[in-house]
């Protein structure tokens, strides 16, 4: 069992920046062995996937609307994930979340196990 708690979320200009983190607890010993993402989820809207990274931090992923902006990263040490968000803009406001699997990074959050509450990021114009 892995317990997820994101924070770093808040209220940001356009073209401002925002660090989220997500640091595992409980089985943690097993931190390395699982695939994390982020996901958001924008008012009204479904889940999406923004990006992934795999257990060695090896293999990342990241939807096409993120790419050049936000950079996923990972601290095994320290059992924190990370989103590196920069030139945020007002579409990037969603509630964001963490989650994992024991398996290989995919886009479908329903390969994820374990998920964080989330955090909200509010980007104004």
């Amino acid at each position: 069992q892995v317990q997820l708690v994101e924070s770093g979320g808040g209220l940001v200009q356009a073209g401002g920046s925002l660090r989220l983190s997500c640091a595992a607890s409980g089985r943690t010993y097993t931190f390395p062995n699982y695939a994390m993402a982020w996901f958001r989820q924008p008012p009204g809207n479904e889940r999406e996937f923004v990006a992934g990274i795999g257990g060695s931090g090896s293999v990342t992923s990241a939807t096409d609307t993120v790419q050049g902006r936000f950079t996923i990263s990972r601290d095994n040490a320290k059992n924190t994930l990370y989103l590196e968000m920069n030139n945020l803009k007002p579409e990037d406001t969603a509630v964001y979340y963490c989650a994992a699997q024991f398996w290989e990074v995919t886009r479908d959050p329903k390969s994820y196990t374990y998920w964080g509450q989330g955090t909200q990021v509010t980007v104004s114009s």
